[in-house]
């Protein structure tokens, strides 16, 4: 283990005075650790430039390109895992977590392909702010083995490099106001949102709820409104980034 090297940039962060002097000692830290790759992202608002969400990075060629163009964003299992996580984790340990998703298939080529690319195994540590889930960081390449103390103090390091880039960059105002939703629901918005992302209609749940069709809509309209959605299907997609459902 290599905690010491660890401490030493969580200490060291904090004396930079400059994003660049940040991203020199997680380099230098993540040198030792092995990741060829990584990237501090922030977590996207709607219609927002995927290209624009990466604070620092450094990816295989072609690869960022390859993932926007084949949309990977869209059934990737390291992202749609990253909604509901707390702590961070493994991207092999993802794909068993989605065993019976419909786009299974799908996920397997995309990982199929990133190991193609150098990125065979890798690490993501979400970072979160008062309203939700803000950004992560994103490691990966070889494989590497962390264990239960270093996955800990990487999630550490995943914030302070987070926090530490966007002060130097005075980018936490606008971060802020972008993570500025209402996310707080009633049992009964729960219940409906629930049954929504479970695929059902207003009739359907109307019936389980033994409410009416109109009252259904009352509370959807409430939910949409609380998350700024456009429509029900950007209500579940929301949900789902904020981790209010799984």
């Amino acid at each position: 283990m290599s905690v010491n090297q660890i401490i030493q940039f969580l200490v060291v962060a904090d004396e930079c005075r400059s994003p660049e002097e940040v991203v020199v000692e997680l380099e230098k830290l993540l040198r030792v650790y092995r990741f060829d790759y990584y990237g501090l992202l922030r977590h996207p608002k709607p219609h927002e430039n995927p290209m624009k969400l990466v604070l620092v990075g450094r990816w295989p060629d072609r690869w960022p390109e390859t993932y926007i163009a084949k949309k990977f964003v869209l059934i990737d299992p390291t992202i749609r895992y990253l909604a509901q996580a707390q702590k961070g984790f493994r991207w092999r340990d993802t794909i068993a977590a989605f065993r019976n998703d419909p786009h299974r298939k799908r996920m397997e080529r995309m990982m199929g392909e990133s190991i193609r690319f150098g990125l065979e195994d890798g690490y993501i540590f979400p970072i979160h702010g008062r309203q939700g889930l803000l950004g992560n960081m994103t490691l990966g390449g070889k494989p590497v083995d962390l264990s239960p103390v270093e996955m800990s103090l990487f999630d550490a390091v995943a914030k302070k490099a987070f926090w530490r880039l966007l002060e130097l960059k005075k980018d936490t105002e606008e971060l802020d106001a972008a993570a500025s939703v209402d996310t707080k629901m009633t049992r009964r918005e729960m219940e409906v949102l629930n049954y929504l992302a479970d695929g059902m209609t207003s009739n359907e749940i109307s019936r389980v709820l033994q409410i009416s069709n109109h009252t259904v809509d009352w509370y959807m309209n409430g939910i949409q409104d609380k998350l700024n959605a456009k429509n029900r299907q950007h209500v579940v997609a929301l949900a789902l980034r904020l981790g209010l459902i799984t």
